[in-house]
């Protein structure tokens, strides 16, 4: 069987192998939109500019770098990313308690809320979440919300700088 159209998809077969593809260096732009393995939205580019950074240069996850590497313009994509490739296991010693006293009164703890903490000798505030509370402690979590999640994305390369 025959179509008039195989002239015609030939050549956007042929036109698309020969697409640039990105690859390490390039700096790319991707509409992108992420969730946890039961389907929970975390993340998503859509209604805002395109992501936009260099492929290969650890400013991304490396599964996330992975995934659009060989990638044309155009293309789109789900990649599932396991733990490793993602934000790394959740690690115990991140977690510690405080006594409630360590936090100043006017701050309003709440559990699931991100606070803000400041390390000595460290300018960079590290954020820590809220696990559990008590009149005299305050568990924190500082391993990063995603530890220890599989992730999925849906990906579309928008361009190739």
């Amino acid at each position: 069987m025959t179509s008039g159209n195989q002239p015609y998809l030939w050549g956007l077969y042929k036109s698309r192998k020969h697409m640039a593809q990105a690859q390490a260096g390039d700096t790319v732009q991707v509409h992108y939109t992420g969730t946890l393995t039961d389907g929970t939205l975390f993340d998503s580019s859509q209604g805002r500019s395109p992501l936009e950074f260099t492929l290969g240069s650890g400013q991304v996850i490396k599964g996330f770098d992975d995934g659009i590497t060989g990638m044309a313009v155009g293309d789109h994509k789900t990649i599932h990313i396991p733990v490793e490739e993602a934000y790394g296991p959740a690690h115990e010693e991140m977690v510690f308690t405080l006594d409630r006293s360590d936090i100043p009164d006017e701050i309003p703890l709440e559990v699931g809320m991100t606070l803000n903490m400041h390390e000595d000798g460290n300018p960079q505030p590290v954020p820590v979440i809220v696990r559990a509370l008590s009149d005299d402690s305050v568990v924190l979590d500082a391993n990063h919300p995603l530890a220890g999640q599989d992730l999925t994305f849906e990906i579309e390369l928008v361009g190739i700088k």
